[in-house]
């Protein structure tokens, strides 16, 4: 696991559970909303996966286990957390992980190419699309678009790329998006998408604190806000 590409961070997570689960299953947002905050949170691909194994494991002696197919993610979350806090743990006292932008690039030039080339014309799609309506955010979109297209010619530069700090602009961009739609959607949007939140929460509430709450209810909003106005994701996680 050591080599492992850290942007496949939710394909292998994703993947991981549908072989547990014996089924090949879209994730859920809200689970999508789960593996953000995992993610965004820093804990290592390696205990996401050793907690859902041990979630796994503890769901199939229980008594709901009989017969019923685990269904999301966020009966993982203590299992995770758990997972996480003994790595940390083990690794206390040992020496520094290699530095990311050390290791071996994880896409080539034209795959980023690609990727940006893409994310620039759902960009324009979303900007032309809200423009009758939204036409501060339309300019929002625009302006991210622009921002990519500086962006591009480091990925023909001459050396090797910096992935992560390439991963930090783009999270600056994704969360200018985010703020910006957050005070642009109308309040029947809003009210929709919390509906859905508590329906889809409700069965996991009691296994989560007030924490992990707020910070899994703000990420499922902002995601089902994306998706809302069609924006593509412009992190690298997202790129495999």
């Amino acid at each position: 696991m050591a080599a492992f590409n850290y942007f496949n961070y939710y394909t292998e997570i994703e993947e991981h559970f549908w072989r547990k689960r014996g089924a090949h299953l879209l994730v859920s947002p809200l689970d999508w909303a789960i593996l953000e905050t995992w993610q965004q949170a820093g804990i290592p691909l390696t205990a996401v996966l050793k907690g859902i194994d041990r979630a796994f494991e503890s769901y199939g002696r229980s008594r709901r286990g009989a017969g019923k197919p685990l269904k999301s993610l966020a009966y993982c979350v203590d299992a995770v957390l758990e997972a996480a806090e003994q790595e940390r743990e083990a690794a206390a006292g040992k020496g520094p992980e290699i530095p990311r932008a050390n290791r071996t690039e994880s896409f080539s030039p034209p795959e980023l190419g690609g990727f940006f080339a893409r994310n620039r014309e759902r960009l324009a799609q979303a900007a032309d699309a809200a423009r009758a309506s939204q036409a501060e955010l339309a300019a929002r979109f625009g302006e991210a678009g622009e921002r990519l297209s500086t962006l591009a010619p480091l990925l023909e530069a001459p050396g090797m790329l910096d992935l992560e700090d390439l991963e930090r602009q783009l999270t600056v961009i994704e969360e200018k998006l985010t703020a910006a739609m957050r005070a642009s959607a109308a309040d029947d949007t809003l009210v929709n998408i919390r509906r859905d939140l508590d329906r889809q929460l409700a069965p996991y509430r009691g296994k989560m604190n007030a924490a992990q709450l707020g910070q899994l209810e703000q990420k499922y909003i902002d995601k089902r806000l994306w998706e809302h106005y069609r924006l593509p994701r412009l992190s690298l996680y997202y790129l495999s």
